[in-house]
């Protein structure tokens, strides 16, 4: 009985921190984004990828507090989050709708992504997380954003100054739809959120009470995911890595992929779709290394990471990368519904390797064959 209540408490926490963050929080960093004037690139990298990724972040700093041998469930989710984000989230933006991609600023996520993966990998070789490493993923992130300047320079390209007020005008249009749906278990929790936040639309000057309940709540749902989590794991008998790889990954990026729906819908595809890498470069260099910032520098000691089935999770997101580079490559930049579908069976499969339905051994030479089991 006891794995029941955790499992609808740990869907409760997925509906929750994905209404929140679509309708509220996302909104509050939108007009805060509009009150600091930042081009639709930076404030996509900067505050909207808070929002799309303010659940990874809260469950890698909560984990973080827990007995050691289960901190890694935060690294895990992050991990797990990055190959959702790029196998679901692109793959389901192209099956909705074809997008030709502005080739200028992917590249520029994806390279930044594939040496924050490569960081990433070397940093959990010893297992130990200290303040040397926690500065290398925040100065790497401050690298990322200084190179959207230079980085227009060399390759310029247009972007949607536009971007900020449209979406907006939908989180608006959205709350609006959520006070009018007919009454259902889902729709009373929606009725009680429009009253614990204000409507911005008739007192945008109050963003900051919404943010500010926003965090709350989000902190208090991810303290609970990950009780559950932890709960679960333990009466499954499966590792906290797993349930962070497989379960927490998934449903922290529920709010990613909705609104990457939502914005390929609009045939904004290639939105979407760079929404889906940036948001991986920022839940690793930020949802792992301001947790870990804040943790070695009051303490002043080191973090243990269980590197369990992280490794080998590591080197497949290191391969969705390429895998995603060659389809680009080969389709001219544009994405439809075949890459779609060979995105989402490629997590189908990963899926199967966590589980254990698949198990096999991918060896690398590299200074020395490594082999890494996937399953």
């Amino acid at each position: 009985m006891d794995w029941v209540i955790y499992t609808a408490l740990l869907l409760f926490t997925f509906y929750g921190l994905a209404r929140i963050v679509d309708l509220y929080f996302v909104e509050s960093l939108e007009f805060i984004s509009k009150k600091l004037r930042l081009s639709s690139d930076v404030a996509g990298a900067t505050f909207m990828a808070i929002g799309s990724s303010a659940p990874e972040l809260f469950v890698s700093f909560l984990a973080l507090f827990r007995v050691s041998n289960e901190q890694s469930i935060g690294a895990g989710t992050i991990v797990g989050s990055a190959i959702f984000n790029i196998l679901v989230i692109v793959g389901a933006s192209a099956l909705v709708r074809r997008a030709k991609l502005t080739w200028q600023p992917v590249i520029r996520d994806l390279v930044f992504y594939s040496v924050a993966i490569i960081i990433l990998l070397f940093t959990f070789q010893d297992g130990v997380i200290d303040l040397k490493d926690s500065l290398v993923f925040v100065m790497y992130y401050v690298l990322y954003l200084l190179s959207f300047k230079y980085w227009k320079k060399l390759f310029p390209y247009q972007i949607d100054e536009d971007m900020v007020d449209e979406m907006i005008e939908d989180e608006e249009k959205k709350q609006s739809e959520a006070k009018h749906r007919k009454l259902t278990l889902f729709t009373v929790f929606d009725r009680l959120l429009s009253y614990v936040f204000l409507d911005l639309k008739n007192k945008p000057s109050l963003y900051w009470v919404n943010f500010l309940i926003s965090i709350l709540l989000i902190g208090a749902l991810s303290h609970l995911m990950v009780e559950s989590a932890v709960h679960l794991a333990h009466l499954m008998n499966i590792s906290e890595v797993v349930i962070g790889l497989t379960i927490l990954a998934a449903g922290t990026s529920v709010p990613d992929l909705l609104s990457s729906i939502n914005v390929a819908k609009k045939g904004r595809g290639d939105m979407a779709i760079a929404n889906g890498v940036g948001s991986n470069i920022f839940d690793i260099a930020i949802g792992l290394g301001v947790p870990w910032l804040i943790v070695t520098g009051l303490r002043g000691d080191t973090i243990q990471v269980a590197t369990e089935n992280l490794n080998s999770s590591i080197i497949l997101l290191f391969a969705t990368v390429v895998a995603l580079i060659y389809i680009l490559l080969m389709k001219r930049w544009e994405m439809g519904r075949y890459a779609g579908i060979l995105l989402i069976a490629g997590y189908i499969f990963y899926i199967l390797t966590q589980i254990g339905f698949i198990y096999m051994d991918v060896c690398i030479n590299f200074n020395g064959t490594r082999c890494f089991a996937l399953g």
